[in-house]
């Protein structure tokens, strides 16, 4: 019994020639039916001849059965009597034996925009993220018959009690199940990292900055979880995260207030090498000659002047330089 997906190595003509021949054999039928109608024969015979046509009237009904047409991106899963016997990738219009079941699937490159979900990330803040897939059937064996595509699919009435299941019925239950498992990978991915740096902690990677790598890593751990049902991931990507709104406003201050510690930070180190750059110059060109005092208000004065939020209120001297 196979167990992997396999090429089809069964009985297979061009469609158009055996159409041709069905349409002849129609024909021939016809025409032997009223040969029998007209003519008169012996008892065995006649019986003879009834046979032989009733024989081959029903075969060529049965044998129109036997065609199908593959588009591009398109596969047929041929099973005869339940036991798998290959899969036609092949494009064209072809004749098989019309007692092989052919299920059709189809391998285009589909599109997921998964739903953004609630998840806590490495540090346990409640954050919303949500990502978009590319996904296509690749391993029409697991497809058909290591998940069940069928149960979800909504069967469409085929006359006498038989039930067809859709194409496209059939790869929105495949849709499902993908959903499910890309829902799971993202709730791990998320949890397996913080949302962005921390002052006290240096992350080398978070869900902010992460960027490709938490999509590669995404991408990773989906087709992880698809492998069994024959379905590849081709792209996977974030493509919305933020914090929960219960903590969003908290979470904005900090930025907030991060933002402002950077740039003092930022202020207070040129404004140090500004007063530097100062005493430095008033020293080699011998403008001044401070003493320990002074240039402990000088600098007091050029750094409240540089790290200040508003403009400076000059004051001006009409003293000596000590009142």
């Amino acid at each position: 019994m196979k167990k992997k997906e396999e090429i089809f190595s069964g009985l297979r003509l061009p469609g158009i020639p055996m159409l041709l021949f069905n349409i002849l054999l129609v024909f021939a039928i016809t025409g032997f039916f009223i040969w029998l109608v007209n003519v008169s024969l012996p008892v065995w015979p006649a019986i003879v001849c009834w046979t032989l046509l009733v024989s081959v009237f029903v075969f060529n009904c049965i044998a129109w059965i036997g065609f199908m047409q593959i588009e591009p991106n398109e596969a047929r899963v041929m099973t005869f009597f339940g036991k798998y016997e290959g899969t036609i990738k092949d494009n064209g219009y072809f004749w098989v034996n019309p007692f092989y079941a052919k299920k059709q699937l189809t391998l285009r490159a589909r599109n997921l925009d998964a739903p953004t979900i609630k998840v806590n990330d490495r540090k346990g803040n409640p954050i919303l993220i949500g990502q978009v897939l590319v996904w296509r059937v690749v391993d029409t064996y697991k497809a058909s018959f290591e998940i069940d595509n069928t149960s979800k699919a909504s069967p469409m009435p085929q006359g006498a009690g038989i039930k067809v299941v859709n194409v496209q019925e059939k790869m929105k239950a495949y849709e499902d199940f993908v959903k499910v498992q890309s829902d799971a990978a993202l709730r791990h991915v998320a949890g397996m990292f913080a949302y962005d740096h921390s002052e006290n902690e240096d992350e080398k990677l978070t869900l902010r900055s992460g960027g490709q790598e938490i999509n590669e890593i995404l991408e990773k751990q989906l087709n992880e979880r698809l492998s069994i049902s024959g379905i590849e991931i081709v792209e996977a990507r974030v493509n919305y995260l933020a914090y929960a709104p219960e903590i969003a406003a908290v979470m904005l201050r900090r930025q907030q207030a991060d933002a402002i510690i950077s740039a003092r930070e930022k202020i207070v180190e040129g404004a140090v090498s500004m007063v530097k750059l100062a005493l430095e110059k008033l020293s080699e060109e011998k403008i001044i000659e401070l003493d320990d005092d002074k240039k402990a208000a000088m600098i007091s004065n050029l750094l409240v002047v540089l790290c200040s939020d508003e403009n400076a209120q000059p004051v001006i001297n009409s003293g000596t330089l000590y009142n």
